[in-house]
């Protein structure tokens, strides 16, 4: 499959053999939007590269409530699909599809004979597994020093930007699962944007009406 060559960042390093295996090996997968594509420990498929569309990594606490880790968007690789592999990693984490999105899977015993056999690959895998962590040390600052009011307003500027617009269809609900708090403190705090006249509130959207306040929450 040509295409691998493209989507995997160290294919150059790679010997004739490894490709060729690589090619023999990856697979297509396409998903309609919600599909839960990998659950802790009771998955690990492989390594997942995003061709199109748009996956959610995200935890569930013991009371039930979701917290969003990060997303990942075209040509990003999602390790942690392929946890088994990673010693000493123990991560509960969940990875659904936020849109309907194809990937390639590298299988998890042909990954982890690279990584076994190709230095290229076990550096770029460390590298990926530590920007990966600080992405959730960043996560762990948010929720523990920052406000809920601070901590929304940076969601709803992030979302924006990834969805180009400042018209988000988005649910209080939804918001909540990504933020990890309860709906009704979602409700409570857009209500409160809304009178300081930073966005404005229709049913199944939010517009954002001053981003320069917002920011400066």
């Amino acid at each position: 499959m040509s295409e691998i060559s493209n989507l995997f960042p160290v294919w150059y390093h790679l010997t004739e053999e490894q490709k060729q295996l690589l090619n023999d090996k990856v697979y297509i997968k396409d998903v309609k939007k919600g599909t839960v594509l990998h659950r802790g420990d009771e998955d690990c498929d492989g390594l997942y590269i995003v061709r199109t569309g748009q996956l959610r990594a995200y935890i569930i606490s013991d009371q039930g409530k979701e917290l969003t880790l990060y997303r990942l968007f075209e040509m990003d690789i999602c390790l942690f699909s392929a946890s088994c592999i990673l010693s000493n990693i123990q991560f509960e984490i969940i990875v659904e599809a936020e849109k309907d999105t194809s990937i390639l899977i590298i299988p998890v015993r042909v990954y982890q004979k690279l990584m076994e056999t190709n230095n290229a690959v076990a550096n770029y895998t460390n590298h990926l597994m530590a920007s990966r962590f600080t992405d959730v040390m960043w996560l762990i600052d948010q929720v523990l020093f920052k406000s809920m009011a601070t901590r929304l307003a940076s969601f709803l500027l992030y979302e924006s930007n990834i969805e180009e617009s400042d018209e988000l269809n988005i649910t209080h609900e939804k918001i909540a699962n990504h933020i990890g708090t309860a709906r009704e403190v979602v409700t409570r705090m857009l209500k409160y944007f809304q009178q300081e006249e930073l966005i404005e509130m229709a049913r199944g959207s939010i517009i954002i009406t001053d981003r320069k306040k917002l920011a400066e929450l």
